[in-house]
């Protein structure tokens, strides 16, 4: 169970006062923060400002969509037509709802919502006076949360007295805060147009800056905390405080704290994918495609620990209805409040055991068909899967049952090696890991590598790989952003030969869907109501 934490709540860069007082910091245990100044305290203070603070508290919260492992995580895979949505909530139902939908009979239906596009809804309801209807508000409230908690860590570490082997104990608390700070500026920087740098707790700055420079912070961070983690005297005594870190419920596979030398191949994992996800594949250059294949082969290898989460019994921390595969489990296809897509079901190639796994069949869901069709469906993740011995199961109720990845994983690190050489024309290499990544979740399928496919065919293997491993993680709407399948069809976006469902229930095979989202998020006006953008900033909405 979760230890006894602190957490500080409503410290994002939104200050509801003013954007130059400190924060208010609440404490659900104990009455303030001054624990703070002991070990134990910041111990405590390191597990629940981390997953509390940043995952879970929030001034804005909603019980259909859930704090982040299922809310913010889950828009983004609603973007990526991952999962679907008729619920309201935040406009869920509008968000992943694409503009144009063409059935096999040449019926159009245009986006029933007003103002009939995403990137015009976007416009509409991006204000603070739409609170936490505002969906571009959570993932930024979440981060910035985060990195307060972080920066309040380390302003700490530095004065509070630690027992035994201080330096390798405070390092760890150190390369602790400095991951996660750089995870947070990773996600702002891979999803906003512009964001802020702070590096105080409680307190903000109005000099936006560009996503670019947000990635920019974020592997600096991260480059901090591979460096900090190295000057550990004693590697052994930092893995031990990580150790008391980390819920006890999450130190289960994967999940075990890490060496000095996991970390550090975590962090060039996650910068493989910070280079990977913010380009457009047309514009990755021989030499991006380099960088990504060098991070990836420096990154995760498949004994190393990673970060996870779990459910536990109380739901001290999280429970299973609280992470995207939680809110995707059903009897019934519709069921639950997020819905499985076709296009997702789709991805499977005849034969895939993991489909015979994980998905279950039923009655056409239409639900609300003025909500548009992007959530219609026949499909529905199977609860722990069918007992197919070996192989991969994707979503699981049970108490600390399901392994949910924070940050990048093994899998997601080899799909980057192989998409980096398939680009680089060394096609049957970049195939062998697909080939390998399958036999490893025991898909059952016939090796592609070797087989003479040309580049586009293995664009296409390495695609639908990759929609089927890293789904319900948050970070497919970043592939379909730079794939270009969520540009308009004129620029050659879209989606053709989608599987799609009609209202009255007939299933076309050969559809086309012009979803046309915007690529980046405006900075949210929740924010820019308390803290303008100060002289010289950086543009705060994207001007597509």
């Amino acid at each position: 169970m979760l230890k006894k934490y602190i957490s500080i709540v409503a410290l994002s860069a939104v200050a509801f006062t003013s954007c130059t007082k400190d924060l208010a910091i609440e404490n659900p245990n104990q009455p303030t923060p001054a624990s703070l100044n002991n070990e134990a305290g910041m111990v405590a203070f390191a597990t629940g400002g981390i997953y509390i603070t940043g995952f879970r508290s929030l001034k804005f919260t909603d019980g259909v969509f859930g704090p982040f492992w299922s809310g913010a995580t889950g828009f983004h895979e609603l973007m990526a037509d991952v999962i679907g949505a008729d619920a309201a909530n935040a406009f869920l139902n509008q968000m992943g709802c694409p503009d144009k939908v063409t059935f096999d009979n040449g019926t159009t239906v245009l986006n029933p919502s007003s103002p009939n596009t995403q990137i015009g809804l976007i416009r509409q309801i991006n204000t603070n006076q739409q609170g936490a209807n505002n969906f571009l508000y959570y993932e930024w409230a979440y981060m910035y949360n985060l990195i307060s908690s972080c920066n309040l860590l380390l302003e700490k570490v530095e004065t509070v007295a630690v027992s035994g082997d201080a330096p390798s104990k405070k390092a760890a608390i150190r390369a602790w805060a400095l991951w996660w700070k750089g995870y947070a500026y990773s996600r702002i920087g891979s999803i906003y147009y512009a964001g802020l740098i702070n590096n105080a707790s409680g307190a903000t700055n109005g000099n936006y800056v560009t996503k670019e420079a947000i990635i920019a912070e974020a592997n600096r961070n991260l480059d901090l905390a591979v460096t900090t983690a190295a000057a550990a005297p004693n590697a052994a005594n930092f893995t031990a405080m990580l150790g008391q870190i980390i819920p006890s419920n999450f130190q289960v596979g994967k999940g075990l704290p890490m060496t000095p030398d996991e970390l550090r191949r975590n962090v060039s994992s996650m910068k493989a994918r910070n280079l990977l996800v913010n380009k457009t594949t047309a514009s990755m250059t021989a030499t991006d495609w380099a960088s990504v294949l060098s991070l990836a082969n420096a990154g995760i290898t498949a004994s190393d620990n990673v970060f996870t989460v779990r459910t536990d019994a109380r739901g001290d921390l999280y429970t299973f209805g609280q992470t995207v595969m939680g809110r995707t489990q059903s009897v019934s296809p519709g069921g639950a409040t997020y819905k499985l897509s076709e296009r997702w079901v789709q991805e499977f190639k005849a034969g895939d055991q993991r489909l015979a796994q994980n998905v279950r069949q039923g009655s056409a869901y239409t639900g609300q068909a003025d909500r548009g069709n992007a959530h219609f469906t026949r499909f529905a993740l199977v609860d722990g899967g069918t007992g197919l011995s070996g192989v991969a199961v994707y979503a699981n109720t049970g108490v600390g049952a399901y392994e949910y990845y924070c940050a990048v994983n093994y899998e997601e690190n080899e799909l980057m090696k192989a998409e980096a050489l398939i680009n680089t024309n060394q096609i049957d290499q970049g195939l062998a890991i697909v080939d390998a990544i399958r036999t490893r979740q025991g898909a059952g399928l016939a090796a592609v590598s070797g087989t003479g496919l040309s580049l586009a065919q293995a664009r296409e293997e390495l695609r639908r790989e990759r929609r089927i491993v890293c789904a319900f993680r948050g970070i497919s709407f970043y592939d379909a952003r730079r794939w270009g399948v969520i540009r308009p069809v004129s620029q050659g976006g879209g989606r053709t030969g989608a599987v799609l469902v009609s209202s009255n229930g007939t299933v076309s095979t050969n559809g086309t869907i012009e979803y046309n989202f915007l690529d980046y998020w405006d900075v949210p006006g929740n924010e820019l109501a308390y803290n303008p953008a100060a002289a010289g900033s950086a543009p705060v909405v994207n001007p597509r």
